[in-house]
Protein backbone atom coordinates (compact mmCIF):
# COMPACT_ATOMS: atom_id res chain seq x y z
CA UNK A 1 0.00 0.00 0.00
CA UNK A 2 1.18 3.62 -0.84
CA UNK A 3 -0.42 7.08 0.00
CA UNK A 4 0.47 9.12 -2.88
CA UNK A 5 3.08 11.23 -1.44
CA UNK A 6 6.56 11.15 -3.29
CA UNK A 7 9.56 10.62 -1.00
CA UNK A 8 11.93 11.36 -3.31
CA UNK A 9 12.73 11.61 -7.54
CA UNK A 10 14.61 9.35 -9.04
CA UNK A 11 16.66 8.30 -12.25
CA UNK A 12 16.65 5.79 -14.64
CA UNK A 13 19.84 3.95 -15.08
CA UNK A 14 18.82 1.23 -17.96
CA UNK A 15 16.21 -0.17 -19.40
CA UNK A 16 16.80 -3.57 -20.77
CA UNK A 17 14.36 -5.47 -23.06
CA UNK A 18 14.36 -8.80 -22.77
CA UNK A 19 11.86 -11.89 -23.90
CA UNK A 20 8.66 -11.22 -22.13
CA UNK A 21 9.24 -8.39 -20.34
CA UNK A 22 12.45 -5.69 -19.93
CA UNK A 23 14.49 -5.12 -16.69
CA UNK A 24 14.44 -1.30 -15.20
CA UNK A 25 16.91 -0.25 -13.13
CA UNK A 26 16.52 2.96 -10.91
CA UNK A 27 19.02 5.40 -8.93
CA UNK A 28 17.94 7.26 -6.31
CA UNK A 29 18.41 8.98 -2.93
CA UNK A 30 19.51 5.77 -0.16
CA UNK A 31 17.29 7.84 2.53
CA UNK A 32 14.01 6.06 0.31
CA UNK A 33 15.41 2.73 -0.57
CA UNK A 34 17.69 2.13 2.67
CA UNK A 35 15.52 -0.13 4.55
CA UNK A 36 14.19 -2.20 1.76
CA UNK A 37 15.45 -5.57 0.87
CA UNK A 38 15.44 -8.02 -2.41
CA UNK A 39 11.48 -9.37 -2.78
CA UNK A 40 10.17 -5.87 -0.99
CA UNK A 41 8.24 -3.21 -3.06
CA UNK A 42 8.41 -0.08 -4.31
CA UNK A 43 5.92 2.58 -6.24
CA UNK A 44 7.88 3.95 -9.01
CA UNK A 45 6.09 6.64 -10.90
CA UNK A 46 3.14 5.19 -8.84
CA UNK A 47 4.01 1.29 -10.08
CA UNK A 48 4.09 -0.73 -7.67
CA UNK A 49 7.50 -3.13 -8.33
CA UNK A 50 8.58 -5.90 -6.83
CA UNK A 51 13.05 -4.91 -6.00
CA UNK A 52 15.27 -7.76 -7.38
CA UNK A 53 18.50 -6.18 -6.43
CA UNK A 54 20.05 -2.98 -4.85
CA UNK A 55 23.54 -1.75 -4.84
CA UNK A 56 25.34 1.42 -3.61
CA UNK A 57 26.14 4.08 -6.52
CA UNK A 58 28.25 7.19 -6.58
CA UNK A 59 26.73 7.63 -2.90
CA UNK A 60 23.02 7.21 -4.04
CA UNK A 61 21.39 3.21 -4.11
CA UNK A 62 20.69 1.32 -7.31
CA UNK A 63 17.73 -1.17 -7.39
CA UNK A 64 16.58 -3.23 -10.29
CA UNK A 65 12.60 -4.54 -11.01
CA UNK A 66 11.63 -6.52 -13.93
CA UNK A 67 8.06 -4.67 -16.35
CA UNK A 68 6.07 -7.72 -17.25
CA UNK A 69 3.77 -7.09 -20.60
CA UNK A 70 1.36 -5.95 -18.41
CA UNK A 71 3.54 -3.33 -16.49
CA UNK A 72 4.59 -2.27 -20.18
CA UNK A 73 0.75 -2.28 -21.81
CA UNK A 74 -0.30 -0.22 -18.71
CA UNK A 75 2.34 2.15 -17.67
CA UNK A 76 4.77 4.54 -19.48
CA UNK A 77 7.58 2.73 -18.04
CA UNK A 78 9.10 1.10 -20.84
CA UNK A 79 9.00 4.38 -23.03
CA UNK A 80 11.58 5.74 -20.55
CA UNK A 81 14.49 6.88 -21.41
CA UNK A 82 18.16 6.97 -19.58
CA UNK A 83 18.27 9.45 -16.95
CA UNK A 84 14.39 9.98 -17.42
CA UNK A 85 13.09 11.64 -13.40
CA UNK A 86 11.00 8.87 -11.80
CA UNK A 87 8.75 9.80 -8.32
CA UNK A 88 9.49 7.05 -5.84
CA UNK A 89 7.69 6.10 -2.23
CA UNK A 90 8.37 3.12 0.11
CA UNK A 91 5.40 1.02 1.15
CA UNK A 92 3.07 1.91 3.72
CA UNK A 93 3.84 0.48 7.29
CA UNK A 94 2.01 0.26 10.56
CA UNK A 95 1.98 3.44 11.94
CA UNK A 96 2.71 6.09 9.22
CA UNK A 97 0.48 8.79 8.44
CA UNK A 98 -1.80 8.72 5.57
CA UNK A 99 -1.16 12.23 3.93
CA UNK A 100 -2.47 11.51 0.77
CA UNK A 101 -4.72 8.84 -0.23
CA UNK A 102 -4.97 4.77 -0.39
CA UNK A 103 -3.08 3.29 -3.19
CA UNK A 104 -2.14 -0.07 -4.51
CA UNK A 105 0.36 0.67 -7.08
CA UNK A 106 -1.68 -1.08 -9.46
CA UNK A 107 -1.25 1.21 -12.40
CA UNK A 108 -4.55 1.46 -14.46
CA UNK A 109 -3.48 3.21 -17.84
CA UNK A 110 -1.66 6.03 -19.34
CA UNK A 111 -3.16 9.83 -19.97
CA UNK A 112 -1.93 12.85 -21.81
CA UNK A 113 -0.42 15.82 -20.50
CA UNK A 114 -1.45 18.86 -22.53
CA UNK A 115 -0.21 21.63 -20.25
CA UNK A 116 1.41 22.81 -17.13
CA UNK A 117 1.74 26.71 -16.68
CA UNK A 118 2.21 28.68 -13.56
CA UNK A 119 -1.41 30.12 -11.97
CA UNK A 120 -1.23 32.94 -9.41
CA UNK A 121 0.87 34.54 -7.28
CA UNK A 122 2.07 32.46 -4.78
CA UNK A 123 3.79 29.86 -7.44
CA UNK A 124 1.40 27.75 -7.90
CA UNK A 125 0.66 25.82 -11.48
CA UNK A 126 -1.84 24.23 -13.08
CA UNK A 127 -1.88 21.33 -15.18
CA UNK A 128 -4.49 19.50 -17.38
CA UNK A 129 -4.60 15.59 -18.70
CA UNK A 130 -6.22 13.99 -20.94
CA UNK A 131 -7.48 10.73 -19.41
CA UNK A 132 -8.88 7.53 -21.32
CA UNK A 133 -12.73 7.08 -21.62
CA UNK A 134 -12.38 3.81 -19.60
CA UNK A 135 -11.87 5.78 -16.39
CA UNK A 136 -13.41 9.26 -16.90
CA UNK A 137 -16.29 7.36 -15.15
CA UNK A 138 -14.34 6.81 -11.80
CA UNK A 139 -13.80 10.15 -11.71
CA UNK A 140 -15.34 13.12 -9.46
CA UNK A 141 -14.51 16.68 -8.88
CA UNK A 142 -12.68 16.73 -5.97
CA UNK A 143 -11.87 13.55 -5.83
CA UNK A 144 -8.24 11.57 -5.80
CA UNK A 145 -6.33 10.62 -8.58
CA UNK A 146 -2.93 9.44 -8.18
CA UNK A 147 -0.81 11.21 -11.64
CA UNK A 148 2.59 10.00 -11.71
CA UNK A 149 2.36 8.20 -8.49
CA UNK A 150 1.16 11.47 -6.73
CA UNK A 151 -1.78 12.30 -4.67
CA UNK A 152 -3.84 14.69 -6.77
CA UNK A 153 -7.39 16.53 -5.87
CA UNK A 154 -9.30 16.71 -9.19
CA UNK A 155 -9.89 20.46 -9.60
CA UNK A 156 -11.93 20.52 -12.40
CA UNK A 157 -13.81 18.10 -14.97
CA UNK A 158 -14.34 18.71 -18.68
CA UNK A 159 -15.41 15.59 -20.73
CA UNK A 160 -11.82 13.74 -20.81
CA UNK A 161 -9.54 16.48 -19.72
CA UNK A 162 -9.18 17.42 -16.00
CA UNK A 163 -7.87 20.52 -14.25
CA UNK A 164 -5.12 20.47 -10.98
CA UNK A 165 -4.26 23.06 -9.03
CA UNK A 166 -0.29 22.27 -8.32
CA UNK A 167 0.92 23.85 -4.88
CA UNK A 168 4.78 24.95 -5.24
CA UNK A 169 6.11 22.08 -3.04
CA UNK A 170 4.52 19.06 -5.19
CA UNK A 171 6.07 20.89 -8.34
CA UNK A 172 9.38 21.19 -6.82
CA UNK A 173 9.49 17.54 -5.25
CA UNK A 174 8.23 15.52 -7.53
CA UNK A 175 9.42 14.94 -11.26
CA UNK A 176 6.42 16.84 -12.88
CA UNK A 177 9.36 20.18 -13.43
CA UNK A 178 10.43 17.56 -15.69
CA UNK A 179 7.16 16.80 -17.62
CA UNK A 180 6.18 18.67 -21.30
CA UNK A 181 2.79 18.23 -23.07
CA UNK A 182 2.22 15.37 -24.40
CA UNK A 183 4.11 13.26 -22.37
CA UNK A 184 2.56 10.34 -20.95
CA UNK A 185 1.43 10.04 -17.09
CA UNK A 186 0.36 6.98 -15.08
CA UNK A 187 -2.55 6.92 -13.75
CA UNK A 188 -4.36 4.63 -10.41
CA UNK A 189 -8.08 5.76 -9.74
CA UNK A 190 -9.86 5.48 -6.12
CA UNK A 191 -9.72 1.96 -5.38
CA UNK A 192 -12.95 2.04 -3.58
CA UNK A 193 -14.65 3.54 -6.90
CA UNK A 194 -13.49 0.60 -8.82
CA UNK A 195 -14.91 -1.99 -6.90
CA UNK A 196 -18.00 0.07 -6.75
CA UNK A 197 -18.58 -0.10 -10.54
CA UNK A 198 -17.86 -3.52 -10.61
CA UNK A 199 -20.39 -4.21 -7.86
CA UNK A 200 -22.43 -2.01 -9.96
CA UNK A 201 -21.83 -3.80 -13.31
CA UNK A 202 -21.88 -7.71 -11.61
CA UNK A 203 -25.94 -6.38 -10.78
CA UNK A 204 -26.88 -5.14 -14.13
Amino acid sequence: MFTGIVQAVGAVAALEQRRGGARIEVVGPAGVVRGLKRGDSIAVNGCCLTILARRAKDRRVAFTADLTPETLARTNLGGLGRGARVNLEAPLRAGDAISGHWLQGHVEGTGELRSLKPAGADGGYWMEIDVPEALRRRLAEKGSLAVEGISLTIAAIAKRRLGFAIIPHTYRATNLRHRKSGDRVNLETDMIARHIEQLLEART
